[in-house]
């Protein structure tokens, strides 16, 4: 499928951006344009059953085909956050960056702990702003803004697809590109033994202090400095 896309910028080297569950392009409200002042063209989807993009089916494989269909190859730079970042990395070997940088990945969606799996994602679909502003007390308010209109255009079906993937390890074997995974504190994603086997796997590993998940959304200036040598 060719997904919606959103560009910021006309710089000569290209970054890819890639959101993840229950988000769109919009979630990079401050990502993109802040790498297109550093001469980037920015590229953001709107994967398949987010935004404006199509539905259809769903699942891991899925969304990394509508990548490799949809974003050009031998971009500069690649960033996945979430479902985004498994997403990119099962089609980086088709789209082939030359760096990709992966934000708190979803590659073991087990360490989520009993009961916080893909069904209670789907069930954000309604809701209130009050408890989006309550669970990320540091988002701006524009961010909550966003929250809202990215989940009133979201198809929560793509969350329960990921529910054959609960438990399984999705940690790649090793980069294809050279890549940065780049880790909440803590991260429910990715704990500190799955960091070392990445580290050891030739993954440079860094984590932005104190950040939450959406660590873009969190803390936007650490998000950045946690970037430097790759962007």
């Amino acid at each position: 499928m060719r997904l919606h896309t959103h560009t910021w910028g006309e710089g000569d080297r290209i970054a890819l951006l890639v959101h993840g569950v229950m988000a769109d392009h919009r979630t990079w409200r401050r990502v993109g344009p802040a790498l297109a002042s550093l001469g980037y063209r920015v590229i953001a989807v709107d994967l398949r059953g987010h935004g404006a993009s199509g539905r259809g089916e769903y699942g891991a494989a899925v969304f990394a085909d509508d990548l490799a269909e949809t974003l050009p190859a031998g971009a500069e730079l690649a960033i996945g956050h979430s479902l985004g970042g498994l997403a990119l990395s099962l089609a980086v070997d088709r789209l082939l960056p030359r760096r990709a940088v992966y934000s708190d990945p979803a590659w073991h969606l087990g360490s989520l702990g009993e009961g916080f799996g893909p069904e209670l994602f789907a069930g954000f679909k309604a809701a209130p702003k009050e408890q989006i502003q309550a669970m990320n007390p540091r988002w701006e308010e524009a961010d909550v803004d966003v929250e809202l209109l990215t989940l009133a255009a979201w198809d929560e079906a793509t969350a329960l697809s990921l529910g054959p993937l609960t438990g399984t390890d999705l940690l790649p074997a090793a980069p294809v590109v050279p890549s940065l995974v780049q880790l909440a504190d803590p991260s429910f994603l990715i704990d500190g033994d799955r960091a070392a086997v990445l580290a050891s796997r030739g993954f440079e590993v860094r984590s932005v202090a104190g950040a939450g998940h959406t660590i873009h959304r969190d803390d936007f200036e650490g998000f950045m400095t946690s970037l430097e040598g790759w962007i």
